[in-house]
């Protein structure tokens, strides 16, 4: 049986609230505060859309929620956390001071976590005086349903702090990602940065719209990121002969006008470096391996959204429909 921790929650915008319904479902007793005057009804919605999701996810399960209080100030909001998750607006001078004061007000033994999606958590300790207990837990939207997490560090951050975290966020169901070096926007963001100014510059170009630029993504490489992520599904690309085959073949395209972003140079420290990774990620599986356990995802993924005939889904169903005229027509 999980225990049952108190999190103060400071911050109930949308992650915020997403957080109060992941750990509220997950058992734990939460007490937030946000001074948005309708924040109740704004986390009422919230919890609701959380459990219409988790009675679909978890069909079996019995959930026992925890309590939530909403707060009348950060301080009393975090007073007797076990655990703390600021998710105010991405201000550096508003999250350092409120964080000070939840060092201050909070219990001794409590970690205290930063939403953060990008500031470095060096900057954002800087005002606590308690700041080995400070890392940073960035999820995603929405919090209750995206199992990632990235954890990050600042120079002051104990490891036993970022681990105690990453157990904490295990216990409900998430899936940290450690952060090796600090560095702004973390690692998932930057990716995400990267392909939105790219996106930003194809519609000021006039070279797509934002529907088709959403439909390039959601129709093709989406569904296999999903699962697989980039260097799994490049590894596959290079054949038999794996990644250093697919660098071999496609690394000249690197220095061709194909975005705005200048790549790094494909020396063969970097070649060498990316192919042992990918070698270690494929962990013994062959690309044969590697290709049936992509089809079954995307079977899966593709057989998911034709139920909600939404996405690709609805271009299957339409697709199915019309084999089953077909198939009729021919035996008519």
């Amino acid at each position: 049986m999980m225990e049952k921790r108190r999190i103060g929650l400071v911050g109930g915008g949308v992650i915020g609230a997403g957080w109060a319904a992941r750990f509220l479902l997950n058992g734990h007793d939460v007490s937030l505060f946000d001074p948005d005057p309708e924040i109740a009804r704004k986390l009422d919605a919230v919890v609701a859309a959380a459990r219409r999701a988790y009675a679909k996810l978890f069909p079996q399960a019995v959930l026992h929620e925890g309590a939530l209080t909403i707060a009348k100030s950060a301080a009393e909001a975090v007073a007797d956390a076990d655990f703390v998750q600021e998710s105010l607006p991405e201000r550096e001078d508003l999250k350092r001071a409120v964080l000070a004061e939840i060092d201050r007000c909070a219990p001794t033994e409590a970690i205290v976590a930063s939403s953060t999606s990008g500031l470095p958590p060096t900057r954002l300790q800087a005002a606590m005086s308690r700041p080995e207990r400070f890392v940073v837990g960035h999820p995603f939207n929405p919090v209750y349903l995206l199992p990632l997490v990235e954890i990050c560090g600042g120079e002051k951050t104990s490891e036993a702090t970022a681990e105690a975290a990453s157990r904490l966020y295990v216990s409900v169901g998430m899936r940290p990602l450690r952060v090796r070096k600090e560095i702004d926007g973390f690692i998932a963001d930057r990716l995400l940065e990267a392909l939105w100014r790219e996106a930003l510059w194809l519609v000021k170009d006039g070279i797509a719209t934002t529907q088709e630029i959403d439909d390039a993504i959601r129709f093709g490489a989406g569904l296999r990121w999903s699962f697989m992520g980039t260097f799994l599904i490049y590894r596959m690309a290079g054949g038999e002969a794996g990644m250093r085959h697919f660098l071999a073949q496609f690394g000249p395209a690197l220095k061709l006008p194909w975005t705005k972003l200048p790549a790094p140079d494909l020396t063969e420290e970097l070649i060498e470096m990316v192919a042992r990774q990918s070698d270690d990620q494929a962990a013994g599986a062959s690309i044969r391996d590697l290709e049936e356990r992509r089809d079954e995802c995307l079977v899966a993924i593709l057989s998911a959204l034709r139920a909600a005939d939404y996405g690709a889904g609805s271009v299957l169903k339409q697709h199915e429909r019309r084999l089953g005229e077909e198939g009729g027509a021919r035996h008519g």
